[in-house]
């Protein structure tokens, strides 16, 4: 059983002694769970056509009256995502209703389902930017991952159309077991059609609903440590940034001696996630008991100015904990953090030995870089 201490909503002592006027700058808005496709190692994706899933969904109404309650706070940014969130029928009316109330709106998509109309309503009222992953440079690669005969041409077809129309694409890359040998032919590309941003991500967190089955397939797409590395190290411009801020990423100065608390992250500084059916959490990653909130039912005030600080407030007694993860020199090398020790463990002062392996993976390689 988890030693973690938590703290009750209701529980108002904790947090009158903290800034409780603390503002809110973004929010992440799950418009759905369901997604067209069917990625080997996605962590939150429901089948298009699961008719629960979509019940459960915020309407329109429910989002706009979550915006003006966010914009009340001082939100100024909304990232759209999901699941796949044009799956929505009613995407246009929420992006548009969004744009009214004067938010900036971000996209996450895969781009397999862009129409003509999206791409004269992002024309004529452009996103900040929309960032689209790359699963694979070649349909094999591509439909290895996704699992949908097709999607490979509708990707292609739905970037090229919204490059073609001048709006601003952000695209990025998952490398997992089932296309790592694609890996230099989708960092080409992508790099062929934007200069402005490219980036790929080597690490898969488990699901959120803790499915065994899909966390198995999650598990059998990870890339091993060694291979991790040999990846950013193939990357120069990337390791060469790991290497500028080794000093800032290897430093004693991190260490957490003596300290209990769990969170020493930005979960819940200056921006929160709201899913589909309307859970609170302080970051995409967040789900443990103790840690959400649904605001059909709470306020997103309380839920802003009440739970974040109690959740921030939460402490380990796990003696094994304070003296491994809490006091790690590398830990920016690492993705612990109480939300992913909690999808992998069951517990957010649980040791996450993968994450461990890679992180000491990178330090090594650090360290024999800067050797003459």
């Amino acid at each position: 059983m988890s030693q973690v201490s938590s703290i009750k909503i209701q529980d108002f002592t904790l947090w009158q002694k903290m800034d409780a006027k603390r503002a809110l700058y973004s929010f992440d808005l799950d418009l759905t769970a369901r997604c067209n496709l069917n990625c080997r190692h996605c962590y939150i994706n429901l089948p298009a056509g699961d008719a629960e899933a979509k019940a459960r969904e915020l309407s329109l109404k429910e989002i706009a009256d979550l915006a003006d309650q966010a914009r009340e706070l001082g939100a100024m940014w909304c990232l759209l995502t999901g699941g796949e969130p044009l799956l929505r029928a009613d995407f246009n009316e929420i992006y548009m209703m969004l744009k009214r109330k004067g938010l900036l709106i971000s996209l996450f998509t895969n781009a397999t389902l862009i129409r003509p109309e999206h791409i004269e309503l992002f024309k004529k009222y452009p996103p900040r930017d929309i960032e689209v992953t790359i699963y694979g440079a070649s349909v094999e690669s591509y439909e290895r991952v996704t699992r949908r005969p097709g999607s490979f041409s509708q990707f292609v077809a739905g970037i090229d159309a919204l490059f073609s129309a001048g709006i601003r694409v952000r695209l990025k890359a998952m490398a997992l077991r089932s296309n790592l040998q694609d890996m230099e032919a989708i960092a080409a590309f992508g790099r062929s059609r934007t200069k402005d941003f490219y980036r790929f991500d080597p690490q898969l967190h488990l699901r959120y609903d803790r499915d065994p089955l899909r966390n198995e397939e999650i598990r059998s797409e990870r890339l091993t440590p060694e291979e991790v590395v040999a990846l950013e190290q193939a990357d120069t411009e990337r390791f060469g940034l790991l290497l500028k801020g080794c000093d800032e990423l290897i430093n004693e100065a991190y260490t957490r001696h003596g300290c209990d608390h769990l969170f020493h992250c930005g979960a819940g500084k200056g921006s929160c996630s709201i899913g589909y059916d309307g859970t609170f959490r302080l970051c995409q990653s967040l789900w443990a008991p103790g840690t959400t909130v649904n605001l059909r039912e709470t306020p997103l005030r309380e839920a802003w100015e009440k739970l974040v600080p109690a959740v921030r407030d939460m402490r380990s007694k796990d003696e094994r904990f304070l003296n491994s993860c809490r006091k790690c020199p590398i830990v920016n090398l690492c993705l612990w953090c109480p939300a992913h020790a909690y999808l992998e463990t069951g517990r957010m002062d649980g040791e996450t030995p993968f994450l461990c392996a890679v992180a000491h993976a990178r330090a090594e390689a650090i360290e024999n870089a800067k050797i003459p």
